[in-house]
């Protein structure tokens, strides 16, 4: 099981969760999102990325020549769509990508699934006001279909003190958290980055055991 921290605004913040032991780093690249970084913020912070680690760009709604601009600055290794972008429109920069799906009462992960199979993954994530993720709240767990368990990477309320019910529960293929492991908006705190991890490594442990 793969771990992400999201929202990451500055290089040290970077350079801790991955030393702590995430495999992935998340910048956002939405101007509305209090967590959005420029390009310039981006290049400092994508130099703490090295090794197995990757660097992963969050999109809502962008143009083409918005996600094309970011590529050409930053060595991405994965793009991340949160809004209402197509199958062709997120194929089509040859770059592996994950489709964050809004847990609303009307989504049906299966079609979902068929309809985005082109996608390394798909990050299920809590609606709360409109937002696109950090919302901090959870959504009903019960609602992931077992058979798609491979292809999915658990988002939305995670916290230190519920992550490890979350892996046990739904043994996901990678989990997502931002707000949960922060002590300001958009600031990361090393304990709560290092209690996450640790809680969800031994979950995950447990399911192999």
């Amino acid at each position: 099981m793969r771990i992400k921290i999201c929202g990451i605004t500055r290089h040290e913040d970077a350079e801790r969760a991955l030393l702590l032991g995430a495999d992935a780093i998340g910048c956002i690249f939405f101007r509305e999102s209090a967590r959005s970084v420029s390009l310039e913020q981006a290049r400092e912070i994508s130099r703490a990325v090295n090794g197995l680690g990757m660097l992963v760009g969050l999109f809502v709604n962008p143009t083409k020549g918005q996600v094309e601009e970011v590529l050409a600055a930053l060595p991405l290794h994965c793009l991340q769509f949160h809004g209402a972008e197509t199958p062709e429109f997120c194929a089509q920069f040859n770059r592996p990508y994950i489709k964050a799906i809004p847990m609303t009462k009307a989504t049906d992960l299966s079609t979902v699934d068929a309809l985005y199979r082109d996608a390394s993954g798909l990050l299920l994530d809590s609606v709360h006001n409109g937002q696109f993720g950090g919302s901090g709240t959870p959504f009903d767990w019960d609602r992931v279909v077992p058979n798609l368990r491979h292809r999915v990477l658990l988002a939305g309320g995670l916290s230190p003190d519920n992550v490890a019910r979350a892996v046990r529960q739904v043994q996901p293929s990678a989990i997502d958290v931002s707000s949960g492991v922060e002590s300001q908006r958009g600031i990361k705190d090393k304990e709560k980055m290092r209690a996450f991890i640790v809680n969800a490594r031994l979950a995950a442990q447990d399911l192999v055991l």
